[in-house]
């Protein structure tokens, strides 16, 4: 039973860290990831049709197509060459020399390979070249847009390059090693890994996909539940590499259905702790409320669920409650980012155009059932006592400790 126990804990421990792993990686990149979705959002305003009239922008006033084709060419960029970003990232974080990373990212995504978006068409053609390698074909397929196999070949990189370092003389590693472990690492990437770990992302994205239109209104729901404790826990650092892979393959998957579910979820957050702010009469406690509320619905959530919804508990209760009724509207009608950004009431910026609408409903949703919940079941407690109590208890807990 110990061993069991034992087991349980070490997996635990090792899960977690990975989850700060992937945090590691994809926290450095998202400003620019969510610059091009931004940029990408803009492009989606000046070309959709029905927006703010029957045409679009550029339709109706074409002296916008230069400007719009300037703004597609500087949001698609960082999805197109996206291997170099987390290339460089990733193998700083294994270890490795980050440039090594960011070069073999670059050979990933050369100009010389058939891109990455159109490597499933050129199978089906037959029109796939391979340069014939000691007798093995390889295919000259490029990886645009990917994240798992390019966190893959960091790895390795990372791993072959302390190798070098460990074995090569001093006088010849300042050369050799970068050479060797390029040449390596290369060709693993070309005929193993790569190839791999692009089936791997492929079945990842379908799964992904999968779940989504299968469990519908249902999945989206179950996971606006769950998201703020997932939060907690610290399991949402992981979504970003989740969401990169459904926002760079867009085409495919039409977005990511995880964005509008955080966003509402932070605004019920927001609703919650503002509702206390009418039930408490405490000063203190009223300005905690106030500026805690405000930085939820902008999207920051701690000092709302740690200062404020955990220490009540119902307020917590109810911006789950409120978040699971408004993913559950999200689901029915199909709403997806087309981009990262601020998961707040400023989400619809990377919303798919069309559905815009859908998701400021939901944002409305999510904000009256949470803040509605929780002034009404908070009308029944001594607001402020229990947040006095919960203060003086953790500080003698503090003493004790």
């Amino acid at each position: 039973m110990h061993l069991f126990i034992r087991m349980i804990k070490k997996t635990q421990k090792g899960f977690i860290s990975f989850i700060n792993l992937l945090a590691d990686i994809f926290v450095p990149i998202i400003p620019a990831i969510v610059a091009a979705g931004l940029f990408m959002a803009l492009h989606n305003v000046l070309v959709a049709p029905h927006l703010f009239m029957s045409a679009s922008l550029v339709t109706a006033y074409p002296q916008f197509k230069g400007f719009a084709a300037f703004i597609n060419v500087l949001a698609n960029a960082p999805f197109a060459f996206l291997p170099v970003l987390i290339g460089f990232s990733a193998t700083k974080r294994f270890g490795g020399n980050p440039y090594l990373g960011a070069a073999m990212g670059m050979m990933m995504v050369s100009p010389a390979l058939v891109s990455g978006y159109d490597v499933s068409t050129a199978v089906a053609n037959h029109s796939l070249e391979y340069w014939h390698i000691l007798g093995m074909p390889v295919a000259q397929a490029g990886y645009q847009g990917s994240v798992i196999p390019m966190l893959a070949v960091a790895w390795l990189l990372s791993v072959i390059e302390k190798q070098c370092h460990k074995r090569l003389p001093e006088a010849l590693d300042y050369t050799f090693a970068p050479l060797i472990t390029i040449l390596l690492t290369g060709l693993l990437t070309f005929v193993i890994v790569g190839p791999v770990m692009r089936d791997v992302s492929d079945g990842l994205t379908n799964g992904l996909l999968w779940l989504y239109q299968t469990s519908g209104a249902f999945g989206t729901g179950v996971l606006g539940l769950f998201y703020a404790p997932l939060v907690i826990t610290g399991l949402h650092q992981s979504f970003p590499a989740i969401e990169t892979q459904l926002i760079a393959n867009v085409k495919q998957t039409g977005g990511s259905f995880i964005f509008p579910i955080a966003s509402v979820s932070n605004i019920a957050q927001g609703a919650s702790a503002l509702a206390v702010f009418f039930l408490t009469k405490d000063k203190k406690q009223r300005g905690l409320a106030s500026s805690a509320s405000m930085s939820a619905l902008l999207g920051i959530t701690e000092p709302a669920m740690f200062g404020i919804n955990l220490k009540l508990k119902f307020p917590f209760i109810a911006s789950m409650i409120g978040s699971a009724v408004a993913s559950v509207y999200l689901g029915l009608t199909h709403v997806l980012a087309v981009s990262l950004g601020s998961n707040s009431v400023l989400g619809f910026i990377s919303i798919a155009t069309n559905a815009i609408p859908a998701f400021l409903i939901s944002c409305v949703i999510a904000f009256v059932v949470s803040f509605s919940l929780t002034y009404v079941y908070g009308r029944r407690q001594e607001v402020s006592d229990l947040l006095r109590q919960d203060d003086v208890e953790a500080g003698e807990a503090v003493v004790a400790h």
